[in-house]
């Protein structure tokens, strides 16, 4: 693989930056694998990269019906922190960001993570109690997180209307540690990776079915051909009951679009992620000096990647009397991703009913930052069979002994 570097860039500049290695390759399947990863968004390219590195595992399929990172990777508003409420979350999401923290270097590759804070805030009595009690909870898993006054905000972000009438800051918590980074290079880095290790990336290679011997899983029908492997991991978002639904089972999840919209660039205003879960809606400003905003999720179930407009009407009133500086910025574009929530507001990283067939899905609108972590446990739990510590909890079959973890509260955004 080659190296980037200040030297490596400066010499391919002469030659007009035309000799630059391939990425990653496009091979023809092979008859069999040690794992198939079906999915080749952020999660299931992090599983095969850490299948490899930390599990020495490189015989390795990653099938993608589409473009590599063209799902929910390519669909987010690319926020990372861990200030979850409940430990079994926390820890999850804290390994997630100590990865983020080291991933540029890890995979010789910009994944521009730039920790420039997360701010939740507060509107009422209510949401100032949930706060106080989350920050506590966060620092007591050793998780970085503090109280802001509505001074302190005031400070950190002068155009927001603080006396709002209905919405009042009232304050908020905030993550020092959290951030953003950028969604392509994400996967783009960890594809690289992949392919540096021999871990074939089959992209437009949709499955159709999971092929079994009795109650085991031996492999996939894709429409590039029987491919046969020793386990299967699903890795496919808001399509996961799709294709549990093959496998012979159901997942407890609905799938619902998320949209995010961002405006014409400007210069920069926004040092930080503010988040209004009150109020759905949370904007940060990308390099380019668009302001990115995300909504809540639409009410209705489906498999679009767009959203209804009264989403987007609610969201536009919210950003503009809380930040009335924004009532003249034209927005751009939009798009929806395709959400898979649990009840819980969880996710689901398990084995399942069928044998060597294992599952990651349910992320909710919690994907994009758990995309290290998710990796790692689920890599792990590939290679042993068993699930880490980490992902102990949140298995498939909480469902029936009800030992939910109840995140719904700080999530981000309602469910």
């Amino acid at each position: 693989m080659q190296n980037f570097s200040i030297f490596s860039l400066l010499r391919n500049s002469m030659t007009y930056h035309e000799n630059w290695q391939q990425h990653w390759r496009s091979p023809v399947p092979k008859k069999q694998y040690d794992v198939i990863i079906v999915g080749a968004g952020g999660h299931g390219l992090a599983t095969a990269y850490y299948l490899g590195k930390v599990h020495g595992i490189t015989n390795v399929a990653v099938i993608e019906k589409g473009w590599l990172g063209g799902g929910n990777t390519g669909r987010n508003t690319t926020i990372v922190r861990s200030n979850y409420l409940w430990d079994e979350s926390a820890h999850l999401y804290e390994k997630s960001l100590k990865l983020w923290e080291g991933l540029t270097k890890d995979i010789n590759y910009n994944v521009m993570f730039s920790q420039r804070g997360v701010m939740n805030l507060a509107h009422s009595l209510g949401d100032m109690r949930e706060v106080q009690r989350r920050v506590t909870a966060n620092n007591l898993n050793g998780v970085d997180a503090v109280i802001l006054t509505p001074e302190e905000i005031s400070q950190r972000v002068p155009f927001m209307k603080i006396n709002n009438t209905r919405y009042p800051v009232m304050g908020a918590s905030f993550q020092p540690r959290g951030g953003v980074a950028r969604h392509d290079a994400v996967a783009w880095g960890y594809a690289r990776a992949c392919d540096a290790m021999g871990i074939d990336i089959i992209q437009n290679c949709e499955v159709l079915n999971f092929l079994k011997d009795g109650d085991t899983v031996t492999g996939v029908e894709t429409t590039k051909g029987q491919i046969m492997a020793s386990k299967v991991g699903i890795v496919t978002a808001g399509h996961s009951g799709v294709m549990a639904e093959k496998a012979g089972f159901r997942l407890p999840i609905e799938s619902h679009p998320l949209q995010a919209l961002v405006s014409e660039p400007l210069k920069p205003l926004v040092d930080t992620v503010i988040m209004s879960n009150a109020v759905h809606a949370y904007v940060s400003q990308s390099d380019k000096g668009e302001l990115v905003i995300g909504a809540g999720i639409d009410s209705y179930v489906g498999y679009g990647q767009r959203g209804s407009f009264q989403v987007i009407e609610h969201t536009m009133e919210a950003i503009c009397e809380l930040y009335p500086i924004f009532r003249r910025v034209r927005m751009m574009r939009q798009w929806g991703g395709i959400v898979d929530t649990a009840p819980d507001a969880c996710p689901i990283i398990s084995k399942t009913p069928v044998r060597n067939l294992f599952i990651n899905c349910g992320w909710g609108t919690g994907g994009f930052k758990a995309t290290t972590g998710s990796g790692w446990v689920f890599a792990h739990t590939l290679a042993t069979g068993e699930p880490h510590d980490l992902n102990a909890a949140f298995s498939l079959d909480r469902f029936v002994t009800g030992k939910l973890i109840d995140e719904h509260g700080a999530a981000g955004v309602a469910h």
